[in-house]
């Protein structure tokens, strides 16, 4: 059987669809906190179990009779090399014999925060003694497209990146890279570094929001305690205001950007545009 960490967040969900494609639903385990949020996943057959990352006992529970795991990284930065711990821990106690997780891109040199819990966890991983791969994530094109709507609305889309070059994919093509290497063989001991085809800056992201839009966008670049001091002004928590700065000040520094084309060989088809992601929120 094949288990999925945080099957009820964004990326477990289109990770499923796409295993649903070539697995049966009766050889799926969905590991969540909350099974009674998951109940559409039961409805199609999939097993739904409660596992907690900061929980062993309840992960090891939940992994029993597992062959392969696909450990999608926590949401809770600061708390992720624990909760992944955890899990790893809890993967051994139940036999597992392969692991996926959804690492950085770059992790192992990156210049963004975000690094230093997902080494922490690789390192963790190779100690295991688990055949594992590392499914290193570019950036979501999610995480900007998230800015579109103030950004029409005041004419402005704010930011720390400068001219580095973000090349980022929807979720949903990181998801189908993720169920390939899950769902098939030959994938023990490699680094997938997953990023978009085609790179481009936050100038050409609003360049294309404004060609599409109607609406003049223009592209202000702040520096990283501005763009910080800008997300908390509009209510976001400070940890998610300074690690977004923080990614983006790391984005300059071309720590968003791959041409490997990784992720498009182990899809079997070009990534999503920015330009048809655009289209599809507007």
């Amino acid at each position: 059987m094949i288990a999925i960490t945080g099957a009820t967040g964004q990326l477990g969900q289109l990770v499923i669809e796409h295993l649903l494609k070539t697995v049966p639903a009766d050889q799926i385990v969905a590991v969540v906190r909350h099974p009674a949020k998951a109940a559409a996943l039961s409805q199609q057959g999939i097993h739904v179990r409660q596992g907690d990352y900061t929980d062993q006992a309840t992960l090891t529970t939940a992994l029993q009779g597992v062959e392969k795991l696909l450990l999608i990284s926590s949401s809770e930065v600061g708390q992720r090399e624990t909760q992944h711990q955890n899990v790893i821990n809890a993967a051994k106690a139940a036999g597992v014999k392969f692991i996926a997780y959804t690492s950085l891109l770059h992790a192992d040199h990156s210049p963004l925060g975000l690094h230093v819990e997902h080494v922490a966890t690789e390192n963790t991983l190779a100690a295991s003694g688990i055949p594992y791969a590392l499914l290193r994530n570019g950036w979501y094109t999610e995480n900007y497209l998230a800015s579109v709507p103030p950004a029409l609305e005041h004419g402005v889309f704010i930011g720390a990146a400068g001219e580095g070059k973000i090349a980022a994919a929807p979720r949903a093509d990181y998801a189908a890279a993720a169920a390939h290497v899950i769902a098939s063989e030959g994938h023990s001991g490699k680094v997938y570094e997953l990023a978009g085809d085609n790179a481009w800056t936050l100038s050409d992201l609003v360049a294309e929001l404004s060609r599409q839009s109607g609406k003049t966008v223009s592209y202000q670049n702040l520096s990283e305690a501005d763009f910080a001091a800008a997300l908390k002004s509009v209510g976001l928590p400070a940890g998610l205001a300074d690690m977004l700065a923080d990614s983006d000040a790391g984005a300059a520094k071309g720590g968003l950007f791959d041409d490997s084309h990784t992720l498009s060989q182990l899809i079997g088809r070009p990534t999503t545009p920015l330009a048809e992601s655009i289209k599809a929120i507007l």
